[in-house]
């Protein structure tokens, strides 16, 4: 076998593969996981000039106490790195909706972001039209059990794909 050649894959002999039923399911989730952020996305850009992890990252920050997270927190909330979520909060600077400070105290030296009043006014401007978008595309298309199942559904496979579970560390808004 030379290193061009296609390699074929090993079968693990205790393998558990997925019956019929379960591929159908499977292949119906990542149909949705492909579908449903470019269609939120595609609104955001078009209406608002924002990708959804910025109007997520505006969102956290409009309904924290002092409209102010440590920014590990933020980066948590908005389900995003560190590196991408300073990347996003250098381009909300630039457009006047976040200021970011350094702060210290007890727990250490570590970096916040404020939602300004622009910013503030900006999520309210853009919400009405996400929330629209949202309704559209899953709420108004389930029954409210679907609805129910669905975020239960979503939030036991968060839970198994994140090493720390939501909701540690600093959420308070303080330095």
């Amino acid at each position: 076998m030379t290193a061009d050649a296609p390699r074929t894959p090993v079968a693990e002999p205790d393998a558990r593969w997925l019956s019929a039923e379960q591929q159908r399911e499977w292949r119906s989730l990542m149909g949705l996981f492909m579908d449903l952020p470019p269609a939120l996305d595609a609104q955001l850009k078009r209406d608002a000039g924002l990708n959804t992890f910025e109007y997520q990252v505006l969102a956290a920050l409009s309904e924290a106490p002092g409209r102010t997270l440590v920014l590990s927190d933020l980066a948590a909330l908005a389900r995003g790195s560190l590196s991408r979520l300073s990347h996003a909060v250098t381009r909300l600077e630039r457009a006047g909706w976040v200021e970011r400070r350094s702060c210290t105290d007890r727990a250490g030296r570590h970096t916040e972001a404020r939602l300004t009043e622009s910013g503030l006014a900006r999520v309210e401007e853009v919400a009405p039209g996400h929330v629209a978008a949202v309704r559209r595309l899953v709420v108004d298309v389930l029954t409210p059990e679907q609805l129910a199942q669905l975020g239960a559904a979503a939030r036991a496979i968060s839970a198994a794909t994140q090493a720390e579970p939501p909701g540690e560390g600093r959420v308070d808004g303080s330095c």
